[in-house]
């Protein structure tokens, strides 16, 4: 494919979303309805009618998540949370200036500012006919804030900057911080994304898998459509105006977070010029740092906003975000907000793998792999959209050094110089935020040689392993059947892990087995498969989670990946210490350590608080599947909280739809909890039991499916 074509194919793509100037809020010509699930189909006139009709959806939904969102991608977090989030909102307005997104959004094409003025209308129509709903901060919303928010990943690139060393250096009253590790209990967030060639599906239609793992409630469940061709249908982030997990009748597409290396650390070599300004080094030139002011507001205890200002630093990789000794520390991503929305929104309209591929010569899914299906019979992974050309000879997992221009960042790779898989023999492709090496299993898959090492900078899982071996096995395929696919409770980690706990048990002394020979002899007899009623899963999954936590540092201190050290350098005493530690806490908290899995692991839904607080005294359901990490395809990423004994999920499995791409598309899904953030609202967590269970539902995507079904339909504000 020539560039040339696929800038035609891209620029035709964009010239049919041409519309008049946006319409006064009252004249909109869109209507919602609402089906017997509370999810919203949107349809309008323009593209713009139906995103202002989305938008005062989402707004009915979940308001309080918009405006989060919006705190967060803005820098004005703090205006609400008060000065502890300071340095989040310094973080976030090192990349996201205001004063340019406005430059940036006047000089939008007309198409995309009449998109986002329509964001703004129906966000602000909403606030105009809703008076009771008070806003922490954000009263009003203009137009080019939409590009402060242009992507929808669970987070952003800005979020792997450390805040506390941010901190440190913006903050010279703070002592400088190492490098914060992550906790070790927190749940691997990311995403499962399948898709199903003609030839291994029951009908001879493609099939997607859509399994996002984020945090619940995270997205809106919404279908979107427009006389323009709009017409999508699947999970868009709070606040965003477009689809982010779904599909069109055409096409569908599958975001999984990813594991390529396209964020860089430079280290500056600084020095001040006569005049006092400080300046860096770039070969055999000293160059100016760019200076920029920001002024932070800020919530005091009195509820009065303070404001702060900082003077910040900028090189040409980007901005200064902590300091390495001497050196300054500038860290370079993707920063093209306006081509990340544009591509963002005209993904969700192409019809073919041609003009799907014409949106990706954008270069702005910066974080994340797509899993793609159409209903041509195509299947495609693409790997992560932005990877800039870099000099192989450095080390790019670490900090490079700044005054050597041979460490500058070139352009970005094309779609066919990275590692994707497009209708692979195997008839089938997969991504669990694993390496693409696996992608469409061992014969048929992009070669990790072939490949410069920061195209990607990670490993196989335990969940690429399961869903290789079991997209291999199957055929016959149909979205009930891929549905249960994703559900196997298989978690092959165990299978390499238990028998060194077993060895260890062996090979200790009689003081060191006390106590637990019966956990061994239940491990030992175990399937390695989640069920509610197993007791077996209980012990193994917190005894794993135990031993994660122990070897985390030491791993890290080697720079090794932790799965590896826990194969291959797992201490027999710390395994057996681990499993004393499971045994003896579950018997404090439960009175006997034999606690069935669904006993333990719950999922709650009681209040509609964003940040929620659990408790073992409120009604809650058994989740039989457990934490991604061992390889359980369905994830519930649950824990411990104060006050509780139980285990209780935030994250994992959120948004699920199982997809046919035939003449006729046909889907299932379903949401976690419901499509409501109103605890007073019957679709609050109507969807509940069927998401523990892995039951989906029918899709109502076309308008014979949705007769009968409406419960209101309505223009925004009546």
């Amino acid at each position: 494919m020539t560039v040339l074509n696929s800038r035609l194919r891209l620029a035709l793509l964009c010239a049919a979303l041409l519309t008049p100037v946006a319409q006064a809020a009252d004249k909109r010509d869109v209507t919602i309805a609402r089906d017997h699930w509370g999810i919203a189909h949107i349809h309008g006139k323009t593209d713009a009618d139906a995103v202002f009709g989305m938008m005062y959806a989402q707004a009915e939904d979940d308001f309080p998540r918009i405006e989060q969102n919006f705190l967060q991608a803005l820098g004005r977090l703090a205006e609400a949370d008060g000065e502890s989030a300071l340095y989040r909102d310094l973080r976030q307005r090192l990349f996201i200036d205001p004063v340019q997104l406005k430059k940036q959004y006047a000089s939008s094409p007309a198409w995309l500012r009449a998109l986002m003025d329509a964001w703004a209308g129906g966000l602000n129509l909403y606030l105009q006919k809703h008076p009771e709903v008070k806003p922490r901060v954000l009263t009003r919303f203009e137009p080019w804030m939409a590009l402060a928010f242009s992507e929808g990943s669970i987070g952003g690139d800005i979020e792997r900057v450390s805040v506390s060393q941010l901190q440190a250096f913006y903050d010279k009253t703070r002592p400088q911080q190492l490098a914060e590790a992550m906790p070790v209990t927190v749940e691997p967030t990311g995403s499962n994304g399948f898709a199903v060639a003609p030839q291994r599906s029951a009908s001879g239609h493609a099939l997607l898998w859509i399994n996002p793992h984020t945090s619940f409630f995270f997205r809106s469940e919404q279908q979107v459509r427009s006389d323009q061709g709009l017409n999508a249908y699947g999970a868009a982030t709070w606040g965003q105006f477009f689809i982010y997990q779904g599909f069109n009748a055409r096409l569908g597409w599958m975001h999984t977070s990813s594991t390529v290396d396209n964020i860089d650390e430079y280290l500056e070599t600084v020095e001040q010029a006569k005049d006092g300004r400080w300046q860096y080094r770039h070969g055999k030139a000293s160059k100016p740092f760019q200076v920029r002011e920001v002024e932070l507001a800020y919530r005091t205890a009195s509820g009065e906003l303070a404001r702060r200002s900082f003077t910040t630093y900028r090189s040409h990789h980007g901005p200064v975000v902590r300091q390495d000794g001497e050196r300054w520390v500038s860290a370079a991503l993707m920063e093209a907000p306006q081509k990340a929305l544009m591509q963002s929104f005209l993904r969700t309209k192409a019809r073919n793998l041609k003009e799907f591929r014409a949106t990706l010569d954008l270069h702005t899914n910066s974080s994340n792999n797509t899993v793609y299906a159409d209903a041509d019979g195509n299947i495609a992974y693409f790997h992560a959209n932005f990877i800039p050309r870099r000099d192989t000879r450095f080390d790019w997992t670490r900090p490079v050094d700044g005054s050597d221009p041979a460490t500058d960042w070139g352009p970005p790779l094309s779609l066919d110089q990275s590692p994707n898989a497009i209708n692979p023999r195997s008839g089938w492709v997969q991504n669990t935020n694993n390496w693409p090496y696996s992608v469409a299993g061992p014969e048929h898959s992009p070669r990790r040689q072939d490949y410069a090492a920061y195209v990607d900078a990670g490993e196989e899982n335990p969940r690429g392993v399961h869903a290789v071996r079991l997209l291999g096995e199957r055929s016959g395929l149909n979205p009930e059947s891929l549905a249960a696919l994703a559900f196997d409770p298989d978690q092959p980690a165990f299978d390499w892990l238990l028998p060194q706990v077993f060895k260890a048990f062996d090979a200790a002394t009689p003081e060191a087995q006390s106590g637990l020979a019966e956990p061994v002899a239940l491990l030992r007899r175990w399937d390695h498969r989640w069920a509610n009623e197993s007791v077996a899963n209980t012990l193994a999954n917190l005894w794993a989670d135990e031993v994660w936590a122990r070897l985390s540092e030491p791993a890290r201190k080697l720079r090794m990946p932790l799965y590896a050290y826990m194969e291959t350098r797992s201490p027999p005493d710390v395994l057996l210490a681990a499993l004393a530690a499971v045994t003896a806490r579950l018997q404090a908290d439960f009175g006997d350590w034999r606690q069935p899995w669904g006993e333990l692991n719950r999922f709650q839904r009681e209040s509609s608080a964003i940040k929620q607080e659990f408790s073992d005294d409120k009604p809650s359901l058994a989740v039989p599947f457990t934490s991604a990490r061992w390889g359980s395809l369905a994830s519930f990423g649950a824990r411990r909280y104060p006050g509780t004994k139980r285990w209780y999920g935030d994250s994992g499995n959120s948004f699920l739809a199982a997809v046919e791409f035939g003449p006729r598309l046909r889907a299932i899904a379903i949401s976690a909890g419901g499509q409501s953030g109103h605890a007073d609202s019957p679709h609050f967590k109507d969807q509940a039991q069927r998401f523990v269970e892995g039951r989906l539902r029918e899709v109502l995507f076309h308008d014979d499916q949705l007769k009968g079904h409406v419960q209101r339909r309505y223009r925004p504000g009546d």
